[in-house]
């Protein structure tokens, strides 16, 4: 347990507790509504895109700022994910400031997709990906891909029987913070 001077330390060094990063049409509706909603009621400061943002191929300037104003990026992986220029972005950035070690940590979830197709960028993700060959883009997307699954996460097939359960994970960063 943190000391409250230590907290607020922590408070002030980071707008936002998590950062969601997700593919919309796969997962906004159902397991990102129920996890945000579950960090919410955690007290945990969480930054999910909103109507504010304008979409575009181009990642925004306000979701940079927010990447990097978050102490956790949770990362929820999905068949589309690779599909969105948008998302790809998110994660190069997400990947960067873990590399700076400002005190940020990734968690990927994998919801719908194994560890290893996002590794190996197989399956549907890696067919998703590969609409992009070529890109400008292209070899960081796939290297952010990588990286992020070499990371430990949640397989959500494996952690809740395919249910999906929010709380454990809103718990963990809720005791991360502290």
């Amino acid at each position: 347990m943190a000391s409250s001077s230590t907290s607020a330390i922590h408070k002030s060094s980071f707008k936002y507790d998590v950062f969601l990063s997700f593919r919309g049409i796969d997962t906004r509706t159902n397991f990102v509504d129920h996890l945000y909603d579950a960090l919410k009621r955690q007290n945990i400061e969480t930054y999910k895109d909103d109507k504010n943002l304008q979409k575009g191929n181009k990642i925004s300037k306000e979701l940079i700022k927010a990447i990097e104003e978050s102490r956790f990026h949770v990362i929820v992986f999905s068949k589309n994910y690779a599909s969105s220029l948008w998302c790809l972005d998110e994660l190069v950035k997400i990947m960067e400031c873990q590399k700076k070690q400002t005190g940020q940590t990734v968690y990927p979830i994998f919801y719908d997709v194994e560890p290893t197709e996002v590794r190996k960028q197989s399956g549907a993700l890696g067919e998703a990906i590969a609409k992009h060959e070529n890109k400008v883009g292209d070899g960081k997307w796939r290297e952010a891909l990588k990286e992020a699954a070499d990371l430990g996460g949640w397989e959500l097939k494996k952690t809740a029987n395919g249910h999906e359960k929010c709380e454990p994970l809103a718990a963990t960063a809720k005791a991360k913070e502290e």
